[in-house]
Formats: structure tokens, sequence, C-alpha cells
């Protein structure tokens, strides 16, 4: 067996051999070491200065649960008004029950009043102008209301609360209810999305699928002037509540702005990144200009571009193209010169060498090296401003972005937002793939 021993003289061999081994630097024995601690010490810092902590234990977790509820379900929202001794009625102008719809959940009683039910009978209020029995899991809770404010009644559950003058009834999901010295305000919630096809007006309402199929394959004309599959048509673009329409309109206005904004960056910083590629145009003065034009389109963000043109040309596509291209210039500029900057000079030379002019020399020396290059990166920048359009959109230059931005202000209409988030997430889906299918099959690879 061996001995693993090393002496003294073999020892200092070594040491003056591999002296890098056995005589580590600082850095490199505690460098690791030294680096963790500083990015530790650099997010204790960064949670402390941005109170990271505080606002996740003091957020309205509430209100974000209520919120993720309305992307899925809808809110019935009737504010029972106090008028003349009786309680009448009022909605909203989302619209989901036709005028004079009897509504299983909320009937009116001999008394002028109304009982709302929220889910069964043990969940329900009993509506009248000076009081409002509140039934939770079966047990009554008066709310008696004076002049002044509504009383919370003695010995309340925690889902009855005094806010202010008010007294709110939480139901969980089933909604809720705001008891107030005027009215009762009700939010009554249901799985799924209200009057999704079609509105209250149309005579396909309340139907089932198999009906609405039937009448339009088979069923007598309800209009003379139309087939039934027309009417249908018409009457789903044009809901009311939902306005498909306008917001399949507002995401073709999206995807032209992406398009026609990576189009015209593509045609402008082709050109350019010949002038600004070193070995291509060999003047400094030239490639030193063009490159920070290139900068100075890509350091300004595509947003702040957005709101430029908005204030000189107005809220509208326009806006949105010319950001689009000013900053696909400037940063596909830089990628293509860089590109061009890296190309195999003998495919040039033997070109130039059957005394070809400088133009033919490009067209046939360095276009045929670089152009899977380029029509990978416009691909992929049009693939990543789709999704960009959108929030240009929001500051005013129009597509979807400006409805999605409008339905959110309201602050009850986030089904509809979950319907256009939707609506973005399959086209950026479909042209991710169409992208990612076009970029293999210009780079010379196989999709799987």
């Amino acid at each position: 067996m061996s001995s693993l021993t090393v002496n003294a003289a073999d020892r200092q061999r070594l040491l003056e051999t591999y002296p890098e081994v056995f005589h580590r630097s600082f850095m490199q024995r505690f460098g690791l070491a030294l680096v963790a601690g500083l990015v530790i010490v650099y997010l204790a810092l960064s949670f402390n200065f941005f109170k990271v902590i505080p606002t996740f234990v003091n957020g309205n977790w509430d209100r974000a649960s209520i919120y993720i509820q309305d992307w899925y379900s809808w809110r019935a929202q009737p504010r029972l008004r106090f008028v003349d001794g009786k309680v009448t009625p009022q909605w909203n102008s989302r619209g989901q029950y036709p005028r004079d719809a009897v509504i299983d959940w909320m009937l009116p009683t001999a008394a002028g009043g109304y009982t709302v039910t929220y889910g069964s009978d043990a969940d329900r209020l009993e509506v009248t102008p000076t009081r409002v029995d509140v039934y939770l899991g079966g047990k009554l809770y008066p709310v008696e209301i004076s002049k002044d404010r509504a009383i919370l009644p003695p010995g309340a559950p925690a889902a009855m609360k005094q806010d202010d003058s008010k007294v709110t009834v939480s139901f969980g999901f089933e909604g809720q209810a705001e008891i107030r010295t005027t009215q009762v305000y009700v939010q009554r919630r249901f799985l799924g999305w209200a009057n999704f096809f079609f509105d209250t007006q149309s005579p396909f309402w309340g139907r089932s699928f198999v009906e609405v199929a039937g009448l339009m394959l088979s069923g007598d004309r309800i209009d003379p002037n139309m087939s039934n599959a027309s009417l249908a048509l018409d009457n789903f673009l044009n809901n009311a509540s939902w306005q498909h329409g306008d917001i399949l309109s507002k995401l073709m206005q999206t995807l032209v702005m992406a398009f026609v904004g990576t189009l015209l960056g593509t045609l402008f910083a082709f050109p350019l990144a010949f002038i600004a590629a070193r070995n291509i145009t060999l003047n400094r003065s030239a490639n030193w200009v063009t490159k920070r034009l290139f900068d100075f389109l890509r350091s300004i963000d595509m947003l702040i571009w957005a709101l430029f043109f908005t204030r000189a040309f107005g809220p509208g596509p326009i806006p949105g193209i010319a950001a689009i291209f000013f900053t696909d210039t400037g940063a596909l500029g830089k990628v293509y010169a860089e590109a061009l900057e890296n190309v195999d000079d003998k495919q040039r030379e033997g070109v130039k060498s059957v005394g070809a002019s400088p133009a033919v020399v490009q067209r046939f020396g360095v276009v045929p090296q670089v152009l899977p290059i380029f029509i990978s990166q416009s691909l992929y920048f049009w693939e990543s401003n789709t999704r960009s359009a959108t929030v240009i959109g929001a500051v005013g230059a129009g597509g979807i972005g400006l409805k999605l931005l409008e339905s959110m202000k309201t602050n009850s209409d986030w089904d509809k937002v979950a319907y256009m988030v939707l609506l973005i997430l399959i086209v950026v889906f479909v042209f991710d793939n169409i992208s990612n299918a076009v970029r293999s099959r210009v780079m010379g690879k196989k999709t799987h």
C-alpha cells in the first residue's frame, strides 16, 4: 500500500510550482461568503426602506379577495330606496334583469318592503323603511333605522359591523349589504358571467344553448329582415352589457398597432444598421451619430413615447404606432448593427473579388448571413409589442388597453376586466406560437 505522506522537499516544490493553489487571495477564500452577506444586507435594507413587511401585514386582503371573486362571478346590485314609506328598488346600469322581472331571491312583501335571500332562508334580509331584520344562520338581528343612522343591534356577530352611520352585513361569497338611513345597498353574488352572450333586450335572452341553436338552424324568423343566425350574431356583438363588438374591434386595433409599429421600426432600422456597422460603413462619424441615435430612441421607454405622442396627436392608434416605431427603431437598429459587425468577411471578399459594386457586395455577401437573425429579432419584437401595445393603450394610445382601464375605473366591472385579460392571453399565446414557428423555420430548426 503506497504512502500518501509528502516530505518537506516535495511540499516546498509543490508550493513553488503551484502558488495560486496553496496561497489563495482573500477574495478567493471568502469572496462568495462576502458577496452573499452583502446581498442579504442589501435585501434587508430594501425591505426596511420600502416597508415591505408592514405593507403586506396592513394590506387590504379582504378587498383583494372581493376583486378576485368578481373575476369569476357577477354581482346584482339593487338599491332598495326608502321613498314615501315604501321600499323602491333601483338597479345599476349593467341591467342583469329585464324591467319588471320577478326575481326569486328578492321578493316584495305585503307591507311594502322586500325580502332578500342570500343562498337560503336562514340568511336573508327583511327590509322596511324603518327597520331591517337581518337573519344570519336563522337567528334574528334587527337593525333599527333612525333619522341620522342605522343602529347595530347588541350582540351582533362579527359579520355585522357599524361603519359610521351605516351597518354592513357580510354573507360571505353570497354577497353583502349596507344598511343606510335612506336605502339598503344590496350586493348579491352568483357564479359565472351574467348575460355574457345576450343582454336582456335580445329575444334570445334567457334561452338555453339548445334553444338558441334550434332557432338559428330551423326556427321561424324572429326578425323578417334577417336570419336568426345573423340576428344572434348581431345581438351578441352589440350586447349592451359586455360590448363584444367594441372590445373585439379594440383588440384588433391593438394588434394593428403592434404590427405596423414593428414593421415600420424594422424598415427604418435595416438601412440605418448598415450605416452604424463599422465594418460596413468606414466612416467613424457616421457610425457614432447613428449609434447615438439608436441609444436615444431606445433609452426613452415606449410608455413615455406614447404619452408624448398622445399629447401631440390626441388619443388613438397613431400615438401607439409612433411609440412602438421609435422604440423599435432604436432597439432593432442596435441589434442589427451588432449582427452586421460579426459577419464573416470571407463571403464579402468573395463577392467583391468578381468586381461587384458595393451595393451588390452587401446584397449577396452580407444580407444572406444576417437576414435570418434580422427576421428572428423582428418577429420577437412583434410578439413582445403585442403585449406592450396593451399597456401603452391605457395611457390614451387606443386599443384594448384603454378599454381595460375604463372597466377598471368603474370598480364594478371586474368580470369584464377578466374577459379582456383572457382575450389578451389567448392572443399573446397564439402570436407567441406563430412567432416561434416562423423563427424556427427562418433559423433552420424543426418545430416540435
